[in-house]
């Protein structure tokens, strides 16, 4: 299937969107993601999902391009829920294409033909029943996730309200390429919220993800500061960000916002345009893990490499040391945290969301 032809069929799903201002001339000026686009009348936006429509603004709803019963390790939330499962569902379509994308077959969809070859194409499904596939699954959490979710903000708060009512906490994996106004009109629906800094070199933003630095920064300020519970994530990538100092910028930046906040230094395999590419190695992963820590970030986390040395993938009390949630992949092998998140040895509180909130 031709992007154009599933530009036709989301077309067909969509239905106007609220993020947006209307402009003169039938324009409208989209306020989902950091690229703010100025879109004219019968034109999509960068992201090739929101387009415009008689001076309004459409956004795709009522499908997924995929859908799976995860470990919300998987995503990864690390002080969430540990051991629970999160009912992931994805859409098509990103407004990045980074060369190294190892969601293109979802996220590309709408650019890369050769999408077609792996499965991408949308499947009918209402909010509602997406809920119940959670329940029915036994989902704690239903996470927007393998595209960028914000993109279609407004289906997920639609899900997300149900999903409150039926008392499973929401979330987002994403890239952080947000507004503010799209930020507020999350808050009162999105409890957790993943964020892939991709590097710390603006440069390398516009030229191999198709964005700028600047408003990621700016998005984990805005949610440390909203109170939506964050986690950080950087794939680390031969070549693209793995010296030693922009690995420290990343990791002093993430301690300058707050040093409890999770980092995922994540493992690189090449995929998408980086076919060629080389893998990270377990040692670069190690060589993060201590960037992270000599930063003063108290939780660190060298991933999907389970079982190779020098990757540490537990949770360990920063005051007495004690190893609190022991994993090996995406499974928690022992958990020693209580709902309370307090370190059974020393009492001292670990941030996370470790129970369903007293709101429910």
């Amino acid at each position: 299937m031709s992007p154009s032809t599933l530009e036709q069929l989301l077309t067909e799903r969509s239905t106007p969107g609220s993020l947006y201002e209307k402009l003169p001339g039938d324009r409208v000026q989209c306020y989902a993601c950091a690229h703010r686009c100025r879109i004219p009348e019968g034109q999509r936006g960068i992201c090739k999902v929101r387009y415009n429509r008689n001076g309004t603004l459409m956004v795709p709803r009522y499908y997924v391009g995929a859908l799976a019963a995860d470990p919300i390790e998987k995503k990864p939330f690390f002080h969430a829920l540990p051991g629970s499962k999160a009912l992931s569902f994805g859409m098509l379509g990103c407004d990045y294409h980074c060369d190294f994308c190892q969601n293109w077959i979802n996220s590309q969809a709408l650019r890369n033909p050769a999408s077609e070859a792996e499965g991408a194409y949308p499947q009918d499904v209402r909010a509602d029943a997406l809920v119940e596939a959670a329940l029915d699954n036994h989902c704690q959490v239903i996470t927007s996730t393998y595209n960028e979710p914000l993109i279609t903000s407004e289906w997920a708060v639609e899900i997300f309200q149900i999903a409150r009512r039926k008392k499973l906490l929401t979330s987002y994996v994403s890239n952080g390429n947000a507004t503010p106004e799209v930020l507020d009109f999350l808050k009162p629906w999105v409890d957790l919220y993943k964020v892939d800094l991709k590097c710390f070199n603006d440069q390398t933003y516009r030229h191999s993800i198709g964005g700028t630095l600047a408003p990621v920064l700016d998005t984990i300020q805005r949610l440390k500061a909203l109170g939506i519970w964050l986690e950080i994530v950087t794939l680390v990538i031969p070549g693209m960000n793995d010296s030693e100092k922009e690995l420290t910028d990343i990791a002093k930046f993430i301690a300058s916002v707050s040093k409890d906040i999770p980092w995922h230094v994540t493992a690189f395999h090449p995929d998408y345009k980086r076919l060629g590419g080389e893998s990270t190695s377990p040692q670069t992963l190690n060589l993060s893990w201590n960037i992270g820590k000599a930063a003063g970030l108290r939780y660190v986390y060298s991933g999907n490499l389970p079982g190779q040395v020098g990757t540490t993938e537990n949770t360990v009390c920063p005051q007495c040391e004690k190893t609190l949630i022991e994993r090996n992949g995406y499974k928690v092998l022992r958990n020693h945290l209580g709902t309370d998140g307090l370190c059974p040895s020393c009492s001292t509180p670990i941030p996370g969301v470790w129970k369903v909130p007293d709101r429910f």
